[in-house]
């Protein structure tokens, strides 16, 4: 059975990764004012930082357009593929899910699988290098899709935000959580749960915030079981680098890497965001 493997932009694996691991990327595109960009194929995240800082409003984001993952399950199909696996960011923050599902049931005689990560960015990109890995043994796509399930079990992901207005206008967290935390100077610790982003803990200082991520990380850590792990920054890239080289050192068994948040996730999160997220192997 011949399988590919399929994610959104917001995954943020490098364009390197997925031609070596042959996933094929659908991109969902940020809108300044009248200016459509589709984020990793027109706009890269460097040239959006850029851009944010001359923009006088906040750009919105737009998931793919149906037609688009039913162009590429159609061209799969032409290729002589039988199945696709879809990895989307979490149906809490974006209709993506429901686009792939939707169009997955307009293409006759090819199987597609939707797979709901219930997060975003390279924790997400996880679950699509570790599917396309099992895709080149050979392995069906229920296999895969029960393996994904299995790594939900352990996967992890926590940051933390310079700036709540961009969440709040974004409709991602609601007013009262950001007025409060801009009163107060505080960085809250955000995570996913039940496919949302949701403060974890309010936290007074980014130091410190940094500091309880890495401390949610070592409950897992110390089990000292085989991890896979990733720091995650929005434009601080080397303070990111550099919290990467300290955990590297703590942490000899887990196996890192370093990735970022994107246009469209930058827009929700703001510049200076950091987060770390991992997995049991």
């Amino acid at each position: 059975m011949k399988t590919a493997v399929i994610t959104d932009s917001t995954a943020y694996i490098s364009e390197e990764i997925r031609s070596n691991y042959h996933i094929h990327m659908v991109p969902l595109s940020v809108i300044f004012g009248e200016e459509t960009y589709r984020e990793e194929v027109d706009m890269t995240a460097d040239q959006y930082f850029e851009k944010i800082k001359e923009a006088k409003n906040l750009p919105t984001t737009s998931q793919p357009a149906i037609g688009e993952f039913v162009e590429l399950f159609e061209q799969l199909k032409r290729d002589q593929f039988d199945a696709a696996i879809v990895i989307t960011l979490s149906s809490g923050i974006s209709g993506t899910y429901q686009g792939a599902l939707t169009a997955g049931s307009m293409v006759e005689d090819f199987d597609v699988h939707v797979f709901d990560s219930e997060i975003s960015c390279m924790v997400q990109g996880f679950y699509a290098i570790e599917g396309a890995e099992m895709v080149q043994l050979n392995k069906h796509p229920d296999e895969i899709i029960a393996r994904f399930e299995e790594m939900k079990l352990s996967m992890r992901a926590y940051f933390m935000v310079d700036d709540l207005s961009h969440l709040q206008r974004g409709g991602r967290l609601n007013a009262a959580q950001a007025i409060i935390g801009s009163l107060l100077q505080v960085k809250p610790v955000l995570h996913f749960e039940s496919k949302k982003i949701v403060p974890f803990e309010k936290i007074r200082t980014r130091k410190r915030a940094l500091k309880r991520i890495t401390e949610l990380l070592d409950e897992d850590a110390k089990e000292n079981v085989p991890m896979k792990a990733v720091v995650i920054h929005s434009n601080r890239e080397n303070e990111a680098k550099e919290i990467q080289r300290e955990l590297e050192q703590e942490y000899p068994h887990i196996e890192w890497s370093l990735s970022y948040f994107g246009a469209v996730i930058g827009t929700h999160l703001g510049e200076g965001a950091i987060g770390i997220g991992w997995y049991k192997k």
